[in-house]
């Protein structure tokens, strides 16, 4: 071997060991606020950039309490990490501990939900009112064919724990399902958790059995919407219409009690891998989109092949 051409091979191994090493070296916090399939989906996706990508991730759940996000930032911030990828319980009361974390010298990715002001980077999302519209759309053309152009509408949200996200759904879908015809919310109550949902529900439908369509706006009350729909018997009375996706989700709507009608789901995965993969450019310099939009996916018992592939596409992420 000519010298010229092992020195050059010398100096090309010392440039890839050298970039190994800042990349191993680099440390990124991917906070959730709830272990449910949806949040598990965006860890995996994390997990899955920060591998490829030879960072280490630090993983960590707020629990939907603001003291314990507050509690893992100033830890993050005291162990110098380079960049914090969260989606916060608060667009206001979640600012100032990340714009201290900002100061500190770390950068700030959200997903999901975001801050006021300039502090994150990016923020990586799906339209929550586009979430909502969609699924708003196929209650209005079930409520055309199938009810006669008459609905009364129960809507479950999810307003105590991200107020922002909860209306944004909620008015996206109460605009669009308008088109339905003679329609009428009836009731209006916060139930984001499945075992809530089916009392929330059950209460509902006990004080106004005029109801025969319920809106939930996240996972945990569509889940428990559905559960509440059984228990009362209310099978071909009542009908479901829900945001997010999930193994049991994809289930419901492919039962034959026709109770969960349709969904729109986010991309979980995409959302995940996105947020850790801007944060990473970021730390080398590159710029970024300031919001980044990972479209929803509609799925309708209408077209039951879409939905089966929509189930095995998650079963890749257990």
């Amino acid at each position: 071997m000519k010298i010229s051409t092992f020195l050059g091979s010398v100096a090309l191994l010392s440039i890839a060991t050298a970039f190994s090493a800042h990349a191993a070296d680099r440390v990124i916090a991917g906070i959730v606020f709830q272990q449910d399939q949806f949040f598990r989906t965006i860890q995996i996706g994390m997990e899955a950039a920060a591998k490829k990508e030879g960072v280490e991730l630090l993983g960590a759940n707020s629990d939907n309490k603001p003291e314990k996000e507050q509690s893992l930032i100033n830890t993050y911030i005291s162990r110098k990490v380079d960049a914090i990828v969260i989606s916060p319980l608060s667009k206001t009361a979640s600012a100032a501990a990340l714009n201290r974390a900002k100061e500190a010298g770390s950068k700030i990715v959200t997903y999901n939900s975001t801050i006021e002001g300039d502090t994150p980077t990016a923020f990586i999302n799906s339209s929550q009112e586009d979430l909502g519209a969609e699924t708003g759309k196929a209650a209005a053309a079930f409520i055309k064919k199938n009810l006669g152009g008459k609905a009364n509408i129960a809507i479950l949200q999810f307003k105590s724990q991200v107020p922002e996200q909860s209306a944004a759904r909620v008015g996206g879908f109460t605009k669009a399902v308008a088109e339905g015809g003679d329609v009428k919310v009836v009731s209006d109550q916060d139930a984001w958790l499945a075992e809530k949902a089916v009392s929330v529900t059950n209460d509902i439908l006990t004080a106004h059995p005029e109801v025969n369509v319920i809106y939930a706006a996240n996972e945990g009350g569509t889940v428990g919407a559905v559960q509440a729909v059984r228990n009362s018997g209310k099978q071909g009375k009542v009908f479901v219409f829900g945001i997010d996706g999930s193994r049991q989700l994809v289930n419901f709507l492919l039962s034959d009690d026709g109770i969960l009608q349709a969904v729109t789901a986010q991309q979980p995965y995409e959302i995940g891998y996105t947020a850790v993969e801007t944060a990473i450019a970021a730390l080398d310099g590159k710029p970024a989109e300031k919001e980044i939009i990972v479209p929803g996916k509609a799925l309708n018992r209408n077209d039951p092949e879409s939905v089966k592939a929509f189930g095995d596409e998650l079963k890749k992420y257990k």
